[in-house]
């Protein structure tokens, strides 16, 4: 279904880490809602050095910088709804909590990305603590992998998360976890298994009452960074164009399964997706 962009686009406060190759982070979110008729607001919660095939080091920006920014843009123009990626530090966690707190009437969408504190002075445990106190109680969708749903349910022997474009099979605790974290508050959950085996990818929309939706794609073979970052700022775009959930996440990974099929690899390491490859004149061709 083809988003119909008013006169003035939607504003979507994004708050995530500065990824130089804009393969994932607050860069991939920018282009992203951009390119699905949103105007983007970034606030950049943490710097990360990076190429196409590794983190070479991150850096979590201070919480009192955050706040300034987040409130003095949230005073001038009205948000539709908010993105959060990778929040830097435990302190930045509990002041992004306390900024959403005063907008609890507004999509939030959350891709935690914890795979990015084993690079900064922060343990991914105590983040995933915090984020299960503070932020997934005003949690609108989580987008996460099994093994990053594990961490936030605060299930031990969870191993490590690439992030939420996916994870390597299933964990027989998940079950588990999804309660536990809809317990949180979390209102729906979209489970990804991007990097699981298999011939197709299927992602899992879950709620308290249960499964909502699953949709299943094509496994592509090529490699991608920032696909689940993609997922959840098209879902956060979705949401600000007025789509209840449901169908915010299928327009959201139709148009993450076109970024991926159109992906291009700048670089030495994996490829990117392409968020404006209908700009480049490419269309729907491989539905």
């Amino acid at each position: 279904m083809p988003i119909e962009i008013p006169e003035m686009p939607p504003a979507v406060l994004c708050l995530g880490a500065g990824d130089v190759t804009a393969g994932g982070g607050i860069v991939a979110d920018v282009l992203t809602l951009s390119s699905m008729g949103c105007h983007p607001l970034a606030v950049q919660t943490a710097a990360i050095a990076r190429d196409t095939r590794a983190v070479e080091e991150a850096w979590a920006q201070s919480p009192e910088v955050i706040v300034a920014q987040a409130r003095a843009v949230l005073e001038d123009i009205p948000v539709a709804a908010f993105k959060l990626g990778f929040a830097g530090s435990v302190e930045n966690i509990a002041a992004i909590a306390e900024i959403l707190s005063d907008y609890p009437e507004l999509p939030l969408v959350v891709e935690p990305a914890l795979y990015s504190a084993n690079d900064t002075a922060e343990g991914g445990e105590e983040m995933a603590s915090a984020l299960a106190d503070l932020i997934l109680p005003q949690t609108t969708l989580l987008v996460v992998g099994r093994h990053e749903l594990c961490r936030l349910a605060g299930m031990t022997g969870a191993a490590e998360d690439d992030g939420a474009d996916g994870d390597e099979g299933d964990e027989p605790g998940v079950d588990d976890a999804l309660e536990r974290v809809l317990s949180c508050g979390t209102e729906f959950i979209l489970l990804t298994d991007g990097a699981a085996h298999g011939p197709q990818v299927v992602n899992t929309l879950v709620a308290q009452d249960g499964v909502l939706r699953t949709d299943a794609w094509p496994r592509l073979a090529e490699r991608y960074l920032g696909a689940g970052t993609t997922l959840a700022a098209a879902v956060a775009a979705a949401l600000a164009h007025g789509m209840a959930v449901a169908e915010a996440v299928r327009e959201a990974q139709e148009f993450t399964q076109q970024t991926l099929r159109h992906a291009y690899r700048p670089g030495m390491g994996v490829a990117l997706p392409d968020r404006f490859f209908w700009a480049r004149g490419k269309g729907a061709e491989d539905e």
